[in-house]
């Protein structure tokens, strides 16, 4: 069938919308007409190929839409069901099937190969061209894509689709850190390093917590105002002073959790310094490969700090997911606050805005 699709061509350059042809669902897997899709990171690294998934390809990771055909063997979902789409995995596995599947083996083949298990892809360019697809399992900025079932989260039909998708990486990435990996206890401090989208759902998790000393770092005011607004306690502008200092100083001593969502070197030792004795500090910024921090690991041993490496909020998205919106739906996890949508047509626009850090969620709708 002929579907729409934002395709990345070539390294570092803008999408180019056009018409892909896309093959029938295979066994596992799920026809979505996408409604909307958000716009993260992954994307804009993917398409700049820090990570080398094979171009063309069509990308997007966050997508949200109705179930229009099945694949041979899928039970989850039928025709007509409304969907999020996460990332994918293989489910056999030993961190699969120990609750952990964002840490699967198959991780890169499933998620950033651009191509199914057999090596065949998903869309053709009239020419006959392979286009890559399976980014993330779903390559959700297709008017419609095939995704693997382990990708898909149903969601009630009264779900609000044009906002939902980015629960499916950038919110479930920070809010699962928080909620899922450090896991604050009433009355502890937190600082979340980075107030974009992941830090933004990463604090909103930490106020469900009951965190009580909650400071978020950056280098932008205007996020750093906004942050307050979502219920942080402090700010500290790294650009401007010395944020361990300043950390250490409010708390009197250090946090007893950190996130750094940024995946810079510096700001990653910066978040372990700012740690107090027995601190739990997470990684869930994205860094190239081999990206290198420096930290002081002879002072560090006598705090028994722990550090933790997280991907995708360490979450099994079709339990975790659905507790999110149940969040949302009480007004205990107001993540609307940041998405920001577009027409799909503006999708470059999307990721200008998401870079520049004039939008901190980006959604094109369909």
């Amino acid at each position: 069938m002929k579907v729409t699709a934002a395709v990345a061509l070539a390294k570092g350059e803008k999408l180019v919308i056009q018409e892909l042809i896309l093959d029938a669902p295979h066994a596992t897997e799920v026809q979505v007409r996408m409604v909307a899709s958000g716009v993260c990171h992954t994307d804009a690294i993917v398409r700049d190929q820090l990570y080398p998934t094979p171009l063309p390809a069509v990308l997007g990771h966050e997508g949200a839409g109705i179930v229009e055909a099945v694949g041979d063997g899928v039970t989850s979902v039928e025709v007509g069901d409304h969907v999020l789409l996460s990332f994918s995995s293989c489910g056999v596995c030993s961190s699969c099937v120990s609750g952990h599947p964002s840490y699967c083996i198959h991780l890169y083949d499933l998620d950033f190969s651009g191509a199914r298990p057999d090596g065949s892809t998903a869309f053709t360019a009239d020419d006959g061209t392979p286009v890559s697809s399976h980014f993330f399992g779903q390559s959700s900025f297709a008017s419609v894509s095939n995704v693997a079932e382990r990708s898909v989260v149903k969601v009630s039909k009264d779900a609000p689709l044009e906002l939902m998708g980015p629960l499916g990486c950038g919110i479930q990435t920070g809010a699962g850190a928080v909620l899922n990996v450090l896991q604050p206890e009433a009355g502890s401090s937190i600082a979340i390093f980075g107030t974009g989208a992941v830090g933004m759902s990463g604090l909103l998790a930490a106020v469900i917590a009951n965190a009580t000393t909650i400071i978020a770092v950056d280098i932008v005011d205007s996020r750093l105002g906004f942050a307050k607004t979502l219920g942080a306690t402090h700010t500290v502008n790294s650009k401007n002073e010395d944020a361990v200092a300043r950390i250490r100083e409010i708390t009197g001593g250090g946090v007893n959790y950190a996130l750094d969502t940024t995946g810079n070197k510096f700001v990653f030792t910066q978040m372990t310094k700012s740690l107090g004795v027995l601190g739990h500090g997470a990684l869930v910024g994205a860094a190239a490969p081999g990206t290198e921090s420096l930290i002081d690991i002879g002072s560090l041993l006598l705090s028994g700090l722990k550090i933790s490496m997280v991907i995708e909020g360490d979450s099994v998205p079709q339990t975790f997911i659905p507790q999110l919106i149940s969040l949302y739906e009480a007004g205990a996890f107001p993540f609307d606050k940041l998405v920001k949508k577009y027409d799909f047509a503006d999708i470059n626009e999307a990721f200008a805005d998401s870079e520049s850090g004039v939008t901190l969620k980006p959604v094109v709708v369909f």
